[in-house]
């Protein structure tokens, strides 16, 4: 699969610059100047083609409930509706799963999504197998589900509809004010116990995030999308993540932002570089930072044992060493000094009520 590199003043509106080969292809290719040309009309062709469009596909999947027993995870159960992210966030850990699909975590990732279109008759049946037990339910971990085609896709809507047919609980981290959409469902639900939401605000920087994050909402949009769902009695969180050294400079600003807009409780993980996104990282850096990249990197590296990434469970999101440590502490200083994390969001699993068959009515 070619890694031909996008140039960047055509790049606006997606995170990657290239289309990296994964780590499974066979073939890698790289562009070469041979004298004639070739590099000009290569960037003249992705002129041609530019922007680039984002392509949906549809894939019938035989299960959406996926379980994890990792110690550094605070949920064991989690659905994604969608493969691939819009959003085109250059940090996403999860662009190493377009390998799979035989994609580039580069470009393919943020303009070749997976919709996955039963999704809601799946989970209904998964939630009324015998034996089924309740315990609350993470929506969006990898990708996020309210990324631009869930206005026309509505699977996420979907998924909640039928949580809150059966009464079960949820909570869901996006970085889209969509998420407002569904208040009518989303509000009553948390007024019993049975719904939270976490926004995720990297950064108050708009020109960083258009560069970090270039198609999820403004930071001031995240700000009032997190007032909104605070106003209508929804328990908000607000998620500072990831922290990168050098570049979101902000945590502590972001913090009493989210606060005044009624967040109460607040995470934050260390930047995580897997796979192929250490090298999609560092190309974008050095395309968007350039006089910062080995400082980055150098400070990355000590927080992860010397390399890109160690996906040790003790230390994967937190990172260790002295900067992993500065980080912690301002963190634990400023969300104290703010009041985060006194009341813990404890949503109710045993309100819970099996789905019948599809089509089949209740009694009750």
């Amino acid at each position: 699969m070619p890694a031909a590199q996008v140039p960047i003043h055509i790049i606006k509106g997606r995170g990657a610059a290239t289309r990296l080969a994964h780590r499974f292809s066979k073939d890698e290719r790289d562009a070469f100047d041979d004298g004639w040309g070739t590099l000009e009309d290569g960037e003249a062709e992705a002129a041609g083609l530019l922007p680039l469009a984002t392509e949906v596909r549809f894939e019938d999947v035989k299960s959406v409930l996926s379980s994890n027993e990792s110690s550094d995870i605070p949920f064991d159960r989690s659905l994604n509706p969608y493969r691939g992210c819009e959003h085109g966030c250059i940090y996403c850990f999860a662009r190493p799963t377009h390998s799979y699909l035989n994609l580039s975590p580069g470009l393919d990732f943020e303009t070749k999504l997976i919709a996955k279109r039963n999704l809601v008759e799946v989970l209904r049946a998964e939630l009324g197998r015998k034996g089924y037990r309740p315990s609350n339910l993470a929506i969006g971990t990898a990708t996020d589900c309210y990324q631009p085609i869930e206005r026309e896709l509505r699977l996420t809507r979907g998924v909640i509809e039928l949580l809150s047919e059966v009464r079960h609980p949820f909570a869901l981290v996006t970085k889209s004010s969509a998420v407002e959409r569904d208040l009518d469902l989303i509000a009553p639900m948390a007024a019993d116990r049975l719904a939270a939401v976490y926004v995720t605000v990297t950064t108050l920087d708009g020109e960083l995030a258009r560069k970090l994050e270039p198609r999820a909402a403004a930071p001031h949009r995240r700000l009032r999308t997190i007032r909104t769902l605070a106003e209508a009695g929804v328990p908000v969180g607000v998620s500072v993540a990831p922290q990168i050294p050098f570049i979101t400079e902000d945590m502590e600003q972001v913090l009493e932002a989210a606060w005044e807009a009624g967040a109460r409780s607040a995470f934050y993980t260390v930047v995580r570089l897997p796979w192929e996104v250490a090298p999609l990282f560092k190309e974008w850096l050095e395309l968007h930072y350039p006089q910062r990249a080995e400082r980055v990197m150098a400070r990355i590296h000590e927080m992860r044992g010397g390399k890109d990434y160690d996906a040790d469970f003790a230390t994967r999101m937190k990172g260790s060493g002295l900067w992993a440590d500065l980080i912690h502490q301002r963190f634990q200083k400023a969300t104290h000094r703010l009041g985060f994390n006194r009341e813990r969001i404890a949503l109710d699993t045993g309100a819970f009520r099996p789905p019948g068959a599809v089509g089949q009515g209740s009694l009750f």
